[in-house]
C-alpha cells in the first residue's frame, strides 16, 4: 500500500495516515505541513552556472546548465547556451519534452521540422523537441540564447 501512495496511484485514507505517522513517529499533522518546505529550489548566482556537456551536444555549443528542478512528474533543465567561435550550425537535435529559446544575442536562422524562422534578440520560440531541430544559419554573433527543456518522468 505504501508504495502506491508515493507513487500517486492512490490516495490514503485518514485511517492508513494515521498507521504511517505512527509508523514513522511523527504526528498525522505532518503530512499537512506547508508545501513550500518541500519544493524544489535553485538559485545560481550570475556567471556560476555547472558547464555540461549534453548528450548530443555538438562542439562549439557551450551549455551553462542554470538551475534544475527534478522533483515531481516534471523535469526542468533551464541552460545559457553560448555559441563559440567553432560552432557550426545544427539541425538535427531531438529529444523528449518541450523546449522553449529566447535569443538573447546575436541573429540565427532556426529550423523546426520544415520551417524555418529567422530570430533576433528577444525572439523566442517553444515547441515539441521531439521533431528535428536546431540552428540552420548563424547570420550574426556573438550568438547566445536561453534554452529550458520540459520533460515529463515516466
Amino acid at each position: 500500500m505504501l508504495s502506491r501512495v508515493e507513487r500517486g496511484l492512490v490516495s490514503p485514507s485518514v485511517e492508513t495516515l494515521e498507521r504511517i505517522a505512527a509508523g514513522l513517529d511523527v504526528p498525522v499533522s505532518r503530512f499537512f505541513s506547508d508545501q513550500s518546505s518541500r519544493t524544489d529550489f535553485s538559485h545560481v548566482p550570475a556567471g556560476r552556472g555547472i558547464l555540461v556537456d549534453r548528450i548530443g551536444a555538438v562542439a562549439g555549443y557551450r551549455y551553462e546548465l542554470l538551475g534544475h528542478q527534478l522533483s515531481g512528474n516534471l523535469f526542468v533543465e533551464p541552460y545559457l547556451v553560448t555559441l563559440l567561435p567553432e560552432a557550426e550550425p545544427y539541425v538535427t537535435f531531438q529529444h523528449p519534452g518541450v523546449k522553449f529559446l529566447h535569443l538573447l544575442s546575436g541573429q540565427i536562422s532556426y529550423r523546426y521540422g520544415a520551417k524555418v524562422v529567422k530570430l533576433g534578440p528577444g525572439d523566442s520560440l517553444q515547441f515539441d523537441a521531439t521533431a528535428l531541430h536546431g540552428i540552420e544559419a548563424i547570420e550574426a554573433g556573438p550568438v547566445k540564447y536561453l534554452s529550458i527543456v520540459f520533460t515529463m518522468r515516466e
